[in-house]
């Protein structure tokens, strides 16, 4: 903690609101009270990625749980995004500090023009100082395109941001090596691989029932980050002051690989394929383990319903996924390109169709 500069913070619902729905003001302003007397000194910039907005939703629209279907999920993020920004903002105002809105979906992700918009904007917030607060769109995200929770999308956007550590919040101070509520088991201090959780049966969601992860999906945001070279500091919200001061609480997750290129990040784990392409075994072999670009020549057959930009799945013979990449065709312009070389497809269809279906630096191996 001492030696991060930037810092990424994931808050969840259940701790900024009560069970029934609606914000809790005194929850918000405690946590407040360490974010921004974190960044006093100048030495640190932290961007929060904070849930709540549905949950912030439910009791204003007169809904007693999390509702399951999606209309009403974006109803209730629709009000509660207003009230959960309009907390923010009046609770960080006490210290002088703006607070600067950013809605993401995965679409906008997996997209080079779009992710390198949002990447700018994170950026140029910290510059002038103000507060970015970040949160998946969820008034017009969709089953297709959502991150799924924001222990992921707090993972990626720890990744976006060159952050040198990340920091998940939640009503739990830790991973333990059983159920916390019974006697006798203990808190994980440390995670170097993902072997050591491996004997571990790590719990779901909690009982408010206002949020949609649980120490799953932290677990799992945890592993991403690392896996992206960033270290993981996971514990509860009313110990983020002794997180912040270096204490000793929660669960550590040490960084197990290398920083890669940013919108493979969010390719591998934010994009939802909207298609695929089987390969024969050739290309398969090209594409895994030469690491190069997919041409036509290589494509067996296609499915789905596409556009270029879109991601799409690379399957092998068998059916498995092997790779996943931004394809450069539409779907229905594929089937006159498959098992012919991009110098006669230029000299029948011109020069444009003389280019590879999935460019290497937008693909992403599953399977090596």
């Amino acid at each position: 903690m001492g030696e991060a500069r930037r810092i990424v913070v994931k808050v969840g619902s259940s701790s900024l609101t009560t069970a029934a729905g609606g914000l809790d003001a005194d929850r918000v302003d405690a946590l407040v009270d360490v974010l921004a007397k974190s960044r006093s000194g100048g030495e640190k910039e932290v961007v929060l990625v904070s849930s709540g907005a549905i949950a912030a939703g439910l009791a204003p629209l007169g809904l007693r749980r999390r509702p399951k279907d999606l209309a009403r999920q974006q109803a209730a993020a629709s009000v509660g995004q207003g009230l959960l920004v309009a907390r923010y903002t009046a609770s960080f105002a006490r210290y002088g500090v703006r607070v600067g809105q950013v809605l993401l979906t995965s679409d906008d992700m997996s997209r080079r023009a779009h992710h390198r918009n949002a990447s700018r904007t994170l950026d140029k917030l910290l510059a002038m100082g103000a507060f970015p607060i970040v949160n998946e769109n969820d008034t017009v995200a969709t089953d297709e395109i959502r991150f799924g929770d924001n222990d992921r999308l707090a993972a990626l956007v720890a990744h976006l941001v060159h952050a040198d550590l990340l920091v998940l919040l939640s009503d739990v101070d830790g991973v333990y090596d059983g159920d916390p509520s019974r006697p006798g088991t203990s808190r994980i201090a440390e995670v170097r691989a993902p072997e050591d959780l491996a004997h571990v049966e790590i719990g779901s969601a909690g009982k408010a029932g206002v949020g949609t992860g649980g120490m799953v999906t932290k677990v799992e945001a945890a592993r991403i980050a690392a896996a992206a070279g960033i270290p993981v500091v996971l514990t509860s919200a009313v110990h983020a002051a002794d997180a912040f001061a270096g204490g000793d609480t929660g669960t550590f997750f040490h960084a197990t690989g290398k920083r890669s290129a940013h919108r493979l990040l969010w390719l591998q784990h934010a994009s939802a394929p909207q298609g695929s392409l089987t390969l024969d075994d050739g290309a398969v072999r090209a594409v895994v383990e030469r690491r190069t670009s997919l041409l036509p020549a290589g494509i067996a057959s296609v499915e789905g319903e596409f556009v270029a930009g879109d991601p799409v799945e690379l399957r092998d013979a068998r059916g498995r996924a092997v790779a996943r990449g931004l394809v450069n065709f539409d779907a229905k312009e594929i089937p006159q390109l498959i098992g012919r070389s991009t110098r006669e497809l230029a000299r029948e269809l011109g020069a444009e169709y003389e280019r590879e279906v999935v460019h290497r630096d937008d693909l992403v191996i599953l399977h090596p």
